[in-house]
């Protein structure tokens, strides 16, 4: 039958089938019936004759708690492909798919990279192969298990410029993963009255003109309701006009499918019920229901009915409406009836056996709870195991076993980022006594999301105070828990110094060893410059011993950057980097890049920083930190500063604010002041730049930040000494001079030997010799910032030979590192000295994007296009598509120049 007012929606599909690797596809959403399915099927229709394969996966309600269960669905016709997958690629996707129990819970973002892996090698195979390009349509995302909704996200995120393309369909109303994965949205809005009148007089031309009036009516333009409803003859007529259009074609298929033999009845039933196509185990279940063999036959009149089709050994419902009409028509009992006579039927199964056992008890079991427990401890994904989890508590005999089941799935509920879900089991939980532990659980859960971003400070006390009382009741792994909960608050606000210091307290009662890394990491962001010596020590003592846990060099690493040692935390962070991307873990590999990116900014490697930093700020989005992002964008906007970029550096700055703003989030507030200080002092605005460095060690102020406030020592003397404000500066060095006897922070022991030698007078030589002396390595900037000041100063002695040595070195030193500000003042000077300096043309690094340099830096270390998409989690053939869009930008034509253009850098310049 031909589509009536969709001439403009077939013509995008059109154009997707035509050339898939333009766009990455399509999300169509509408209400249920308005012809979501019809434009999938045209599409699907229109990819035969351009040869391209169609894979297709849909949303079933009844499989909601099969981990994967979609994505099993979309790609076991693929599994002769899996073997070619790289190791840990095909561990994951196997696991996943219930092929393997190889490794436990596989990351979704592994499971992603293998599927995008999978995908990208069949639809665009070796050079001396043809294509195959791909037509991905997955239906009712909606209702798509948690974890294959999670990975068709992915998917459509790194599909653009594959000859790969999704079309994927969603309810009116109802959220998933894919929605916000960057499709085209294709919103379906009713027929008109002309187009709905020509699809009725199509589908149903000898209708009476009653009947037709009604049906054109009550429709409202909907397709399927104009192609349903005339079905129902004298029943649409009696129907009430004011149900919701769901409910009446909802009433509709459950009318059509109440005149049915009982058998059939019976066994469309256990078709609703089940969560799987196979007609075999429909047959069987429906067998066990009625105490006798039952044939295919018995569904013939359903397939006549125009309620089901059967194909090749599957029973599949026309519409997902007609799914819900049967099921929820049914009366409780037969419900409960149906799932355990599927129950019975699925020993092979054990997993859908046990859920089926469930939905078919009433009132406690608990030896079904313990069946679900089970399958939550062994479930390939946190969705899974929290759906597990809240179906066994609710069949838990004791109010105890019910809320621990409850605390168990919020904690799986936290990890996989899903707040909402926190909440409701947190307020069921609630409903019923808890012991003291159960109470500190509870209280923490819900904590947990943006390290309590938004909350009073007040808020820290309260939970220092839980952690000590947990930690009393013998409860310790919970209690350092809340108490890293509780140092992560005193980085994103700031408490007064009497809350700092009884969380320190605290901390210290609860006998961890010093050297414990997670006690320096909340050593160092409770009490930076108190506890820094002690954290430095030990930080120094551990350098050494990396790469073994990603877990313990990432706690390393914020205890590092904390207490201002940006050298160590780059070398931490960076160790860290690669245990959590090459398990997925995207996350925690956000947090370490972005500590990674703004250290090497700190020390001066902004070539190595910016593409990590686009890098944390993608992933960042995509696993819902909007937090990290804002401070990752912040970040960002100090290293366009420093490159010269202050359009794109202020565009940076706005947008971070929006966010900090809101919720009063100190690092992002103190890290844009930084990046617009930066700016000012570049443009020659110094009382500007003072202004904006200065509100850092202002603690009214809202970009104050307790940890940040020494890392911008060196610019803000810079802006002070040549705004005329040395005695404000003065006074902000006698505070921080103070903290240095006991906190020897390398960054503020740096920024102060440099704001001593700035101010100084008659003994401004020994002041910079004494600063040039200490032991910079692997702070290049900072050198860099020393030898200019030097320079300019002994050039206003008259002391002009010396200052051109010093002048050349920080130019040097400046050029190598991108920082053009600083390259330029140090050229003028060199001219005023009687020198004058090479033209700097524009380095490669600087022609590229951040994203299309960190493909290029892979690439000049001989990573091949497949290593290259494993570590930035996209397919080859995107990162092949990237590389011969660099090569003309950097005036060569192959990979093999990359490495003299792009050689490695050395931060201890």
């Amino acid at each position: 039958m031909p589509m009536f007012g969709r001439d403009t929606e077939l013509k995008d599909l059109g154009t997707l089938v035509d050339n898939p690797g333009a766009q990455s596809g399509f999300l169509i959403q509408g209400e249920p019936g308005i012809g979501k399915s019809a434009l999938a099927e045209a599409a699907a229709a229109a990819a035969a004759p351009a040869r391209i394969r169609v894979l297709r996966t849909a949303g079933a309600e009844a499989e909601q708690n099969l981990p994967y269960a979609g994505l099993h669905r979309l790609l076991y016709p693929l599994r002769r492909g899996f073997d070619t997958l790289p190791t840990r690629q095909f561990e994951a996707l196997a696991s996943a798919l219930g092929m393997s129990d190889d490794i436990g819970e596989p990351s979704p973002y592994l499971v992603g990279l293998a599927a995008l892996t999978l995908l990208s090698d069949i639809a665009a195979p070796a050079a001396d192969a043809d294509e195959q390009p791909l037509l991905i349509i997955a239906e009712d995302v909606h209702w798509l298990d948690a974890a294959s909704a999670e990975v068709l996200a992915f998917l459509a995120r790194r599909i653009e410029g594959e000859p790969i393309a999704m079309i994927a369909t969603v309810r009116e109303g109802i959220s998933s993963p894919v929605c916000a994965a960057g499709l085209t949205l294709m919103r379906l809005r009713p027929l008109s009255d002309d187009d709905a009148t020509a699809l009725l007089d199509s589908a149903a031309p000898a209708l009476p003109d009653p009947v037709r009036r009604r049906v054109l009516a009550d429709s409202h333009g909907n397709p399927l309701a104009l192609l349903e409803l005339p079905t129902a003859g004298t029943d649409l007529v009696d129907a009430t006009p004011l149900l919701p259009m769901t409910e009446r074609l909802e009433h509709a298929f459950s009318v059509r499918g109440a005149r049915l033999p009982e058998q059939t009845r019976i066994a469309l039933l256990v078709a609703a019920l089940n969560d799987s196509t196979s007609i075999a185990e429909t047959l069987a279940a429906t067998g066990v229901l009625l105490g006798a063999m039952v044939e295919p036959e018995a569904l013939a009149p359903a397939v006549e009915a125009r309620l089901i089709d059967i194909t090749s050994g599957a029973v599949t419902f026309r519409h997902p409406l007609m799914r819900s009409a049967l099921a929820t028509s049914a009366t409780d009992d037969r419900r409960r009836r149906t799932h355990l006579a599927l129950a019975e039927t699925l020993g092979a199964h054990p997993d859908r056996r046990v859920w089926h056992r469930a939905a078919g008890t009433v009132g406690p079991d608990e030896d079904v709870a313990a069946e679900l427990d089970d399958i939550a401890a062994r479930a390939r994904h946190a969705g899974g195991a929290v759906a597990a989890l809240e179906r066994a508590a609710a069949l838990s005999d004791t109010p105890g076993r019910r809320v621990d089941r409850l605390l168990r799935a919020a904690e799986l509920a936290v990890d996989s980022g899903r707040r909402d879900t926190v909440g409701q089991l947190l307020d069921a939980a609630r409903t019923m006594p808890l012991t003291a532990a159960q109470e500190a659980s509870a209280n923490w859960l819900l904590t947990e999301f943006d390290n309590g971003v938004g909350e009073s400070p007040a808020r820290i006390s309260e939970l220092a105070a839980l952690a000590a009382a947990v930690s009393a009741a013998g409860y310790p792994d919970p209690a350092l828990r809340i108490l890293w909960g509780v140092a992560a608050r005193c980085y994103w606000a700031e408490p007064e110094p009497d809350i700092r210091r009884s969380v320190l307290a605290i901390a210290d009662t609860f006998g961890i060893p010093d050297g414990h890394p997670h006690k320096l990491a909340i050593d160092s962001i409770v009490a930076p410059f108190e506890r820094a010596e002690q954290v430095l020590r030990h930080l120094r003592g551990l350098a050494a011993a990396t790469g073994h846990d990603p877990d313990i060099d990432f706690f390393l690493s914020s205890a590092a950057f904390t207490v201002g040692a940006f050298d160590l935390a780059a070398h931490f962070s960076g160790a860290a980097a690669p245990g959590f991307r090459s398990a997925g873990r995207l996350g925690l590999l956000t947090r370490a890049l972005a500590i990674q990116s703004r250290s090497l900014a700190r020390v001066g490697d902004l070539t190595t920083a910016a593409p990590l930093a686009a890098e944390a700020a993608t992933f960042a989005l995509e696993t819902g930190q909007p937090y990290m992002h804002a401070v990752i964008i912040a970040g960002q906007a100090e290293i366009a500063a420093l490159r010269g970029d202050y359009p794109h550096a202020a565009a940076l700055i706005a947008e971070a604010e929006r966010t900090g703003l809101a919720v009063g989030a100190r690092p992002v507030l103190a890290t844009s002041q930084l990046a617009r200080g930066l700016i000012a002092l570049a443009e020659g605005r110094f009382d500007d730049a003072f202004t904006d460095l200065i509100r850092l060690q202002d603690p009214r102020d809202p970009s104050y930040s307790h940890s940040l406030r020494g890392c911008c020592l060196a610019e803000l003397s810079e802006a002070a000494v040549r705004a005329g404000r040395s005695d404000d500066l003065r006074a902000v060095l006698k505070e921080l001079a103070a903290a240095t006897a006991t906190a020897p922070s390398p960054v503020l022991i740096i920024g102060i030997r440099y704001a001593q030698a700035v101010l100084a007078t008659d003994d401004a030589d020994e002041r910079f010799t004494e600063a040039l002396a200490a032991d910079l390595t692997g702070w290049p900037a900072e050198r860099g910032r020393l030898h200019l000041a030097y320079g300019e100063w002994l050039r206003r002695q008259r002391r002009v030979v010396e200052s051109r040595t010093h002048l050349r070195t920080a130019r040097e030193i400046f050029d190598a590192l991108g920082f053009t500000a600083w390259s330029e003042r140090a050229r003028l000077e060199l001219r005023g000295a009687g020198e004058s300096s090479p033209h700097r043309g524009p380095d490669a690094r600087d022609q590229l994007t951040p994203h299309e340099l960190s493909i290029a830096q892979l690439a000049a270390q001989g990573l091949t296009n497949r290593e290259i998409g494993q570590r930035l989690y996209l397919s080859h053939r995107t990162v092949s598509t990237h590389l011969h869009r660099i090569f003309p930008k950097l005036g060569i034509s192959s990979r093999g120049d990359l490495a003299a253009l792009l050689p490695q850098t050395d931060t201890a310049a």
